[in-house]
């Protein structure tokens, strides 16, 4: 059996995730601070198990993966997904500008959890199960940009952590980093909504809105699923998904 696990899996692209896996009947782990905003179609109820959980709280983050549900609910499963997917892009703006616990909440949603989600998912596994791990990265990860030091940062940590992790004795377990594009999800609105001065270039994302050129959610869902249940899946620690013109299942 196939289960994954989706990280702000209430909205955006967590969502569609969410609702993609769902419809090819996959067992889905939800977590985020709120339930999923659109039920599930066809049935896909009965295969959502949801978990409250706000991702800037490590201690009760910690606290959950420390019990036995996370155990409990991988115990029939023979491949497990994990998809890091919740994140931030606040605090934006130059360093005088940012609040202090604005960097600490950020490193904690973008860095803190998905780390600790994949080590504990592995420690976890079934004996035998199979174990694939995408970290939603960026483009800000691998290029710097002004106003988005503390996202830049965070995602260039996802995309080392899969390179140092695909490199160790994983068995079963694939690991990648991936950037997915840009995505037309409240994020983006956020970045839109930024004043100028924190964030100098925010007029080409506005650009982007007005020309159509941000991507559907669920589209970028299905590509992302799709190499996620590839032979090419783990090849490459590090990718965009842009630039994965095909995929072979």
């Amino acid at each position: 059996m196939i289960k994954a696990i989706v990280t702000g899996h209430s909205k955006g692209l967590g969502a569609a995730l969410a609702a993609d896996l769902l419809e090819r009947g996959t067992h889905v782990l939800g977590i985020a601070r709120s339930a999923s905003q659109q039920p599930p179609a066809d049935g896909g109820a009965a295969r959502l198990t949801e978990v409250s959980l706000d991702m800037a709280d490590t201690a009760a983050l910690a606290f959950w993966l420390g019990g036995d549900g996370l155990r409990d609910w991988l115990a029939d499963a023979d491949t497990v997904l994990l998809i890091n997917n919740a994140g931030t892009v606040q605090p934006v703006g130059p360093l005088a500008s940012q609040d202090p616990l604005d960097v600490a909440r950020a490193v904690a949603i973008n860095v803190a959890a998905p780390l600790m989600l994949s080590a504990a998912l592995v420690q976890a596994m079934p004996p035998g199960a199979a174990c694939r791990i995408v970290h939603v990265s960026s483009g800000a990860g691998r290029n710097a940009y002004p106003g988005w030091s503390v996202y830049c940062a965070t995602k260039a940590a996802l995309d080392l952590h899969a390179s140092a992790a695909a490199q160790d004795d994983n068995g079963n377990l694939r690991i990648v980093s991936l950037s997915p594009g840009v995505i037309d999800t409240d994020m983006q609105g956020q970045i839109r909504a930024t004043p100028i001065e924190h964030f100098p270039l925010r007029q080409r994302f506005d650009a982007l809105k007005q020309s159509g050129e941000l991507a559907a959610p669920a589209r970028v869902a299905r590509q992302l699923i799709d190499y996620m249940m590839s032979k090419d899946f783990g090849r490459d620690a590090i990718a965009d998904l842009r630039q994965l013109k095909s995929v072979r299942k």
